[in-house]
């Protein structure tokens, strides 16, 4: 990057943690660390809530994945304002009415104990996993600039993450997201009128979307079913429900933004709108990639977007070999240029015999080149066997770094910083209330000062970022990060979901039937998953209904038995 872009980089962090660090002052207690004593408006709990799901893996690993397998990904939401309108009529009034610190101190007071502290400990897993691979998305960024090694960059980024949630809280969190999706949400607007602007002169905006429908790249509705398939408008709509519902109503990095707000009807609207919102911002960060797949038909592609790890290639063995088989790549580059010429004229004159003949020599050609790409990544992973081969992360960081003019790279690296520090400093701090309120608190010190708990809290914080940082240094094998943080929350958010429908609606279903019915429902899960039988968003659904109908049944089983021991417990 160059001097304009650093500065712009450095001032734009500098003058967000300064912010959050100003407007955190003054918090003595947990109800203002955790809670900000409950005195956001809504629109600040809105930008929070789309702040901490919104991360780096978002702004990064979303444009790879509409360049890799087009926009079908925009599907997962689907289900989302659904969701949002049932969150505002049962969870919000339910959690405000308590009172409560986190989601899980009502499933005590529901059930018993056991079950309480089951579900939290769920939730600690399955977001510390998460927030883990969430540091590995931005310390690919300075690894790549930097050449630093990467899990020296991941104990550097999650130093940084802990320090600034530590001397924040929520409070800090909350309104330096705010900030944050400003900044993010214009820079996101310039790198995509930046793709359209470096096509060439005679192609426009309607032309690029054009050149990237008959690419397929534009396959935003898919009502093929197919229990396998990932995206379809199917699992969307269902399983995205089901996972969305569980996210935001159970999730404590979330319920934790909502539970600031000053009223139910202010936690409400920040929801609703969230849901009017999240959609299309999802449709437009993904149709960028769509738009940089077309910028790399008319402009040569590299054979590997992690620039990193062919220079490492370059100077091992395989350097030569590697090097034939980009010269070859390049070669088909250029072909492919050509053809996307002669493609888009077709198109402008609307000749669809030569349109369909345009379409399929491009695809034979991009066939071909996959089929080289797929020969340099063996030679990658030949050189280097411990070699990250999924650079989806790497695409849209490629085209910013190498393209975008000076000063606005520098405004890109940040926003996708920006994500970053928001959503785990959510997330780290969702996790050490979850440890206090529901562990610590409860079942070890139940009787001691607001300060001794706070004091905690910050240690706590502490802790669950060491641990993101170990977690974040297995990260590099989990391919697109955007996929990869959504199925590990599949695995997981089901069974949390049901157990909180069961507390809120199956009111004769006690504590005991409902634990069991969680672990046993959890263990189905996992073997589902593994034996592939159907995709990642479905386990959403079966997870939720796993836990109802067992907890069911499990109770009329115990029948009298559970109850007296419902009772004593």
């Amino acid at each position: 990057m160059s001097v304009a872009d650093w500065i712009v980089l450095v001032v734009t962090l500098v003058g967000i943690i300064l912010y959050g660090v100003w407007k955190s002052r003054g918090q003595r207690d947990m109800q203002g660390y955790f809670l900000d004593n409950q005195s956001m408006p809504w629109y600040i709990v809105l930008l929070s809530i789309i702040g901490t799901q919104a991360s780096a893996v978002t702004f990064l690993s979303a444009p790879g994945q509409a360049y890799t397998d087009g926009m079908r990904f925009v599907q997962y939401y689907f289900g989302l304002p659904l969701a949002m309108v049932v969150l505002c009529i049962t969870f919000v009034p339910i959690f405000h009415k308590l009172k409560v610190y986190t989601a899980y101190e009502y499933l005590e007071q529901r059930f018993d104990l056991k079950t309480r502290t089951l579900t939290s400990g769920l939730f600690l897993l399955q977001r510390a996993l998460s927030t883990g691979i969430s540091i590995y998305a931005p310390s690919i960024i300075l690894s790549s600039l930097m050449g630093w090694n990467i899990y020296l960059t991941n104990i550097i980024m999650g130093g940084l993450l802990i320090i600034y949630t530590v001397s924040g809280g929520t409070r800090a969190v909350s309104y330096t997201q705010t900030f944050q999706l400003v900044i993010i949400f214009a820079a996101m607007f310039l790198a995509g009128w930046m793709v359209v602007h470096l096509l060439p002169e005679n192609v426009g905006f309607v032309d690029a979307l054009k050149v990237s429908g008959k690419m397929d790249k534009l396959n935003v509705i898919v009502t093929d079913f197919n229990w396998k398939d990932r995206y379809n408008i199917w699992s969307g709509l269902i399983g995205g429900f089901f996972l969305a519902l569980s996210y935001f109503g159970t999730d404590q990095s979330q319920v934790g933004r909502y539970l600031t707000a000053r009223s139910v009807t202010e936690s409400r609207l920040g929801l609703l709108m969230n849901g009017l919102v999240k959609v299309p911002m999802q449709f437009l960060i993904l149709m960028i990639g769509a738009l940089v797949f077309v910028f790399y038909l008319y402009f040569r592609a590299p054979v590997f977007f992690n620039e990193a790890q062919i220079k490492k290639v370059y100077k091992s063995e395989q350097g030569t070999a590697f090097k034939a088989v980009e010269n070859e790549y390049n070669r088909l580059a250029t072909i492919k240029q050509a053809q996307v010429a002669a493609m888009a004229a077709a198109i402008e004159k609307g000749d669809e015999a030569a349109i369909a003949s345009g379409k399929a020599a491009l695809q034979q050609t991009e066939s071909a080149a996959e089929e080289t790409r797929g020969r340099a990544i063996g030679l990658i992973k030949k050189a280097d066997p411990a070699a990250d081969t999924n650079d989806t992360n790497y695409i849209f960081l490629h085209f910013v770094v190498n393209n975008l003019p000076k000063g606005l790279v520098g405004l890109l690296i940040a926003i996708i910083f920006l994500a970053a520090w928001g959503s785990i400093a959510a997330a780290l701090n969702s996790l050490a209330s979850t440890t206090v309120i529901d562990i610590y608190q409860r079942m070890y010190k139940k009787e001691e000062t607001d300060g001794h708990y706070l004091q905690v809290s910050r240690w706590w914080t502490v802790a669950w970022g060491l641990f993101c940082i170990v977690v974040a240094q297995f990260a590099s094998q989990l391919g697109s990060l955007i996929e990869a943080v959504n199925i590990l929350g599949s695995l997981f958010y089901g069974v949390i979901l049901g157990i909180f429908l069961v507390a809120f609606y199956c009111k004769r279903i006690g504590g005991t039937a409902t634990f069991w019915a969680a672990v046993v429902s959890e263990i189905a899960v996992f073997f589902i998953w593994l034996s592939d039988i159907v995709s990642f968003l479905w386990l959403n659904a079966i997870g939720c209904f796993l836990v109802i109908g067992i907890a069911a049944i499990f109770q009329l089983i115990m029948g009298d038995e559970n109850k007296r021991l419902e009772k004593t417990a």
